[in-house]
Parts: C-alpha cells; sequence; structure tokens
C-alpha cells in the first residue's frame, strides 16, 4: 500500500531523524537518490547537458547537491538561480567544485542553458510552497525543452492538497523523498507529478501508524476480495437488492445488475419497472415489482441508477434508507437524499458523487469540488456521516475518520454514460459479501478503473459501460494472480 502524510507530519519526522544524523546528512541521502534516479533516466551522463532551476530552500539544495554528483560523472551542469544571495551555499559549493556552472536566472544564459538541457532538474521550491509559480520561475519554465524531474513535488502544486493554484512545473518524472505527499497522488496536482518514484531517506521510524491518504494496491485488494468457502451458498454469500431504472432509463436498471452480478454476492434481487429488461439480459436476478421491504432479504442495497425523481423514487429510497442494511446511494438518488445527516441509520451508508452531484450536496461550485477534491471529499463525509466515494479523475474514498482512500486505477476513457451504475452494482455487491463500507468503496472503484483499462487495451480506445461490467471477472482474476 502507497501512503501519503501531510507536509506538518513530513516535517516532524524530518526534525527527529535529523536530530539523530550529523549534520546535512539527511540533504545528502535525498541528493544521492535524485541523482541516481537522473541518471537512470538519461541515456547516458557524461556528456548529458543538465539544468538545475534552483530555488533558495533545501530543495533548492538537494537539487543542486544532486546536480553536484552529476558533473562528477561527466554531466555538463547548468545551475540557475532564482535567488543567487539566497542559494544553499554548500550545494552551490559542491556543484562548483564539480567542474558545474551556475547562473542568475535573470541573466542572458539562463534561459539558452534550460532550452539546450537534456534533463532539467526542478528544484525551485518545496512541500511548504503555497501557490502557484512566480512570475520569473513561471518564465524560466517555458523555455525547457526537455525532460524534467521534480525534486519531491512540482513547484506549484500543493502538496498536501493536490490542488493547483496557479502555473505550476509539468514533470516527466517526480522523485519523492521518504515518504508520497497526499497532492501527488490527487488531481489536478497527480496530472502535474509525472512518473513517481519513492526514495527511502531512513524517515519510516518516525511517521505515525495512520497516514492521511493510502492508496490499495494489487495485494491489498487481493487479501479484501470476499471468496465462497465450500460450504457456501447463494445465500450466505449474500445477496444484494437494486433499486434503479425507470421507463425512461431502464438501461440504468441493467449496468447497476450487471456490476452486482460480477461483485462477488451470490444473488441479485432487483426492484423496479425495468425488470423485464433486466430479466432479458440476466435470467438470472432475482425481480421484484416493490416496494423494497416486501422484495425479500438482502444483505445490501444499491439505489439510485436511472430511479428519476418522481414520488415513486422518493419513497423507494426512504423505503430502503430504513432498512437495518448497508446502503449504497448514487445518481437520482443523491439528488432525492433526505436533509441532514444520515447517522440515524444503523447500518452503514455509501454515497457515491461526482463532481457536480458533490457540489449539490455541499452547495458549492463544481469547479470548487474540481480543485479541491480531497477537502470536499472529507467534507462531504463529515457532514453526511457517511462513506464517501467521489468519483472523478482521481476517485477518493473517505469515512468520518481516517486516511482517505485514493484509488490508483482507471483510465480517461472511463468517463463514459453509464460506467457510474456499473460502479455502484458492484459496490453493492461487495457490501453484501461482507466487506465493510471503506471497503468495498475502495475495492469497488479498484476493480472498475483496473476493468476499464482492460476493456480499453494497452493503447485506449472507445469503451461502453457494458465493456466495463464484462471486463470486471478479468480484473479480479488479475488481481488475485
Amino acid at each position: 500500500m502507497r501512503t501519503a502524510y501531510s507536509v506538518e507530519t513530513v516535517r516532524a519526522a524530518e526534525r527527529e531523524l535529523m536530530a539523530r544524523l550529523p549534520d546535512g546528512a539527511l540533504m545528502q541521502r535525498a541528493a544521492a537518490g535524485l541523482a541516481a534516479a537522473c541518471a537512470d533516466l538519461l541515456r547516458r551522463v557524461s556528456g548529458a547537458r543538465v539544468a538545475v532551476l534552483a530555488g533558495s530552500g533545501d530543495n533548492g539544495g538537494d537539487a543542486l547537491y544532486a546536480g553536484a554528483r552529476l558533473a562528477r560523472r561527466g554531466a555538463g551542469v547548468t545551475a540557475v538561480l532564482l535567488a543567487p544571495d539566497r542559494a544553499h551555499p554548500g550545494g552551490l559549493r559542491a556543484l562548483l567544485a564539480a567542474g558545474g556552472r551556475a547562473v542568475p536566472a535573470h541573466d542572458d544564459r539562463a534561459e539558452p542553458a534550460l532550452a539546450r538541457a537534456e534533463l532539467v532538474v526542478d528544484g525551485i521550491v518545496g512541500i511548504g510552497g503555497k501557490g502557484g509559480l512566480r512570475t520569473e520561475a513561471e518564465r524560466l519554465t517555458r523555455a525547457v525543452r526537455g525532460m524534467v524531474v521534480a525534486v519531491d513535488l512540482p513547484s506549484g502544486v500543493d502538496a498536501d492538497t493536490g490542488e493547483v493554484k496557479g502555473a505550476a512545473v509539468r514533470a516527466d518524472a517526480t522523485i519523492t523523498f521518504g515518504t508520497y505527499k497526499p497532492g501527488l497522488l490527487i488531481d489536478p496536482a497527480r496530472t502535474y507529478a509525472g512518473a513517481l518514484r519513492l526514495i527511502g531517506i531512513g524517515l519510516e521510524p518516525y511517521l505515525p501508524p495512520v497516514p492521511d491518504a493510502e492508496a490499495l494496491q494489487h495485494e491489498d485488494v487481493a487479501a479484501l476480495l470476499p471468496r465462497p468457502s465450500a460450504e457456501s451458498d447463494k445465500y450466505r454469500r449474500g445477496v444484494v437488492g437494486v433499486v434503479a431504472g425507470s421507463a425512461r432509463y431502464p438501461g440504468a436498471a441493467v449496468l447497476a445488475v450487471a456490476g452486482a452480478l460480477r461483485g462477488g454476492a451470490g444473488a441479485v434481487r432487483y426492484v423496479g419497472p425495468a425488470a423485464d429488461t433486466v430479466i432479458a439480459r440476466f435470467p438470472e436476478t432475482l425481480v421484484h415489482s416493490g416496494p423494497p421491504a416486501k422484495a425479500g432479504r438482502v444483505q445490501a442495497w444499491v439505489v439510485g441508477p436511472g430511479l428519476g425523481d418522481g414520488a415513486a423514487a422518493r419513497h423507494s429510497l426512504e423505503d430502503v434508507l430504513r432498512s437495518d442494511v448497508p446502503v449504497l446511494v448514487d445518481a437520482d438518488g443523491l439528488r432525492l437524499l433526505p436533509p441532514g445527516d444520515l447517522r440515524k441509520r444503523e447500518a452503514p451508508t455509501v454515497l457515491t458523487p461526482h463532481a457536480g452531484e458533490a457540489a449539490a450536496l455541499l452547495g458549492v461550485s463544481r469547479e470548487e469540488v474540481e480543485s479541491g477534491r480531497l477537502a470536499a471529499v472529507r467534507e462531504l463525509a463529515g457532514r453526511y456521516g457517511a462513506t464517501v466515494l467521489l468519483k472523478g479523475s482521481t476517485t477518493l474514498v473517505a469515512g468520518e475518520g481516517g486516511p482517505v482512500r485514493v484509488n490508483p486505477t482507471g483510465t480517461g476513457w472511463l468517463a463514459t454514460a453509464g460506467s457510474g451504475d456499473v460502479l455502484s452494482g458492484l459496490t453493492g455487491s461487495l457490501l453484501a459479501a461482507g466487506l465493510g463500507a471503506l471497503d468495498a468503496a475502495s475495492v469497488g472503484g479498484y476493480l472498475h478503473g483496473l476493468a476499464a483499462r482492460r476493456a480499453a487495451g494497452p493503447h485506449g480506445a472507445p469503451i461502453a459501460a457494458y465493456d466495463v461490467a464484462t471486463a470486471l471477472a478479468e480484473a479480479w482474476r488479475d488481481v488475485l494472480a
């Protein structure tokens, strides 16, 4: 599992570690890892042209020391100093002693050096930086033509939130030290970071056991997937109820059921007006005309996709929310949610909004949600007393406490009508199979994104929501393998 910690937590851990090390040792560890990563990215180090964009802080010091190491291996290294009188003195001395050169940012040689470089090291600002790049730094980054490697994180992005408030460096690779920072995993900042590489510097013993954010990987998901035992039957494996679809949107019911059938539960019970359409596609589905309370026993409900906004839809949602089993609310169900939080429910509730639905639930603009996804998902979870899966280019899952889960799978091709219906059915099935709300939402998002990648293929191609549903079994097998 990838774990990420806030800037404040990282700074505290660094102070504890530095107190036990010789002066400057921690910076040398970071510089050594950075230089090695840069060397891996260059075809050859000797004779390569490298530029270092160095700010005035320790981030600039890391970059200068790394530049010195590359210069000693034969690279032609030029440091462009944004604040020459405040450049890290030790790093600058090391670079010049190794045969590198340094020029002030306002010097006529600065932009040509950046334009000629095969690799540019972004050491402008570190993890404590706030806001976008200043005017001079932005001007210099526009001169860059080669590969960009960011030191710890791309300058101009927020390490804690993933927000990008102004101009920022777009890196081809980011070399981060000690631990991941939440902003590196969350859009929009994630798209600025490029390929991520973590360099260990001995920070781990000084970090708290509970991170601020975490991202599941294959082995984590494999450990959570429900598996039938020799004694299992369809009811022991769990029954998921799906309340979805309408005369106008029967396809939403089909897609939600398609996801539910591939989520680990033993049976799917459909309740709603699209029963004939569902049975025609999936004859194994149990159907009932409603209301949900009279449909039969289920271990979890999914309610909302394509439900409409009429009185019948509202009554169905209220009926489901009165149940004593986990409930996932999506799409039209989110628009019909009664005011107030959901803490009066004894069983867990999962909400799965996209940015527009999240904005409506919070009473803010869609742009505010999309630019501050981490804050939005935490606010939703706290305000509604629910587990929230915020869909989008970075899908986030949050409960009322603990780390936010960041989903690392997915593809832009997943932005297609009906894909959220498949995700709802899949996640509801995992709830019925016995996973807790946070795990069900996290595993559902992970498998959904992985299935979309499989359906789109290695080079990417348009996919439909049903393609994602049919690829779920392959994604499941891939995780277990």
